[in-house]
C-alpha cells in the first residue's frame, strides 16, 4: 500500500490550556476504513514522535472502521504496538462502530439491532463484512464470531475487545463521542461498551456539543461528530478548533477524504490531516 502521494497538513500551533504534565500526545480521530491517509499520518505521526518532547503517547479515538475501502488494514496498523508506531505508548478508545460490529457477532440482548444497524448503508458495516468474506475466501459466510475472528485474527479482535471508554491525562479526557456535563463524570465513562447506545460516551452529541459551559475543569478531546454536523451544533467554522474546553478530531474521512489528528502539548496544539477532499 502506498501512501507516500497522500497530502499532509500540519497546521501552526494554537494556545489552549492543556496540562498533561509532561509528554506529548497525538490524538487520531475518525479514520472509517481510509488506510492510506491513515498510513500517511501515522508516519507524519512517527517522524514527529522522534523528536518531541518528553514521553510520546498515541491515542486512538474510535471509528477505525466502517464506510471506507480498507477496513482490515487499517485495524492491522492501528493493531501494531508501540515500536511500529515509533512511540512510548498507544491508549485505544472504542467507538460505537467497533461497539457495533462486536454487539452484532455476539448473542447479547442488543445482537439483533446493532446487526441490523451496523449492516445499513448510514452506518456502513457492510464494507467490512465484504471485506471479512473476501478474506476468508467465503462470498456467503454468516456473519457470526466465527468469521470475524477468522478475518481479523485473535490478536486484533483481542484488542477490539479490549479498548477503553476514555483515558484521562493530567487535565484531558480522551474520548469517543463526549461527555454529559449533566452526568456525574466517573458514572458516565464508566458505562461499559456492552450496553449499546447505553454507552452514551460513543455516541453523544447533542447535549455535548451545543453546551458552553464547560466541564468542571476538564478538557475534552473526541472524534465521532463529522464537520458538518459539528458546524451544525457549535456554529464553528473550523470544526477542529479548540472552543468551550472541547477539540474536535472527527475529519470526516471516508466522506470527506481527510483524516485528522493533533499534536497535544502542555500548553498548545496543531491539527494534522491527510488525504485530499473529496468534492461534495
Amino acid at each position: 500500500m502506498d501512501h507516500t502521494t497522500i497530502p499532509l497538513d500540519v497546521a501552526d500551533w494554537r494556545p489552549a490550556p492543556f496540562a498533561l504534565g509532561s509528554g506529548t500526545v497525538f490524538a487520531v480521530g475518525d479514520v472509517h476504513g481510509c488506510a492510506r491517509e491513515f498510513a500517511a499520518l501515522l508516519a507524519e505521526i512517527a517522524a514527529q514522535a522522534a523528536d518531541a518532547p518528553g514521553p510520546t503517547r498515541l491515542i486512538f479515538l474510535g471509528d477505525m472502521i466502517d464506510r471506507g475501502p480498507g477496513n482490515l488494514e487499517v485495524l492491522r496498523l492501528w493493531a501494531e504496538d508501540e515500536r511500529a508506531r515509533g512511540v512510548d505508548r498507544i491508549d485505544r478508545i472504542m467507538g460505537n462502530h467497533e461497539q457495533m460490529m462486536l454487539l452484532a457477532v455476539g448473542d447479547g440482548p442488543h445482537a439483533a439491532m446493532a446487526k441490523a444497524m451496523w449492516q445499513g448503508e448510514r452506518m456502513g458495516g457492510a464494507k467490512v463484512l465484504d471485506e471479512l468474506r473476501a478474506k476468508i475466501g467465503d462470498p456467503a459466510a454468516p456473519l457470526d464470531a466465527t468469521l470475524l475472528e477468522a478475518g481479523l485474527g485473535a490478536d486484533i479482535l483481542a484488542r477490539l475487545k479490549a479498548a477503553r471508554s476514555h483515558v484521562r491525562i493530567g487535565n484531558a479526557v480522551f474520548v469517543h463521542g463526549g461527555i454529559d456535563p449533566r452526568a456525574e463524570v466517573e458514572e458516565f465513562l464508566a458505562r461499559p461498551w456492552s450496553a449499546f447506545i447505553g454507552a452514551t460516551w460513543a455516541w453523544i452529541m447533542e447535549g455535548f456539543l451545543d453546551w458552553q459551559g464547560g466541564f468542571g475543569g476538564t478538557l475534552v478531546v473526541h472524534g465521532h461528530t463529522p464537520p458538518p454536523r459539528h458546524r451544525e451544533l457549535t456554529g464553528q467554522d473550523d470544526p477542529h478548533l479548540f472552543q468551550h474546553d472541547r477539540l474536535g478530531l472527527d475529519g470526516g474521512s471516508a466522506r470527506s477524504g481527510i483524516v485528522t489528528a493533533a499534536r497535544i502539548e502542555d500548553g498548545r496544539y496543531r491539527i494534522l490531516r491527510a488525504g485530499r477532499p473529496i468534492a461534495p
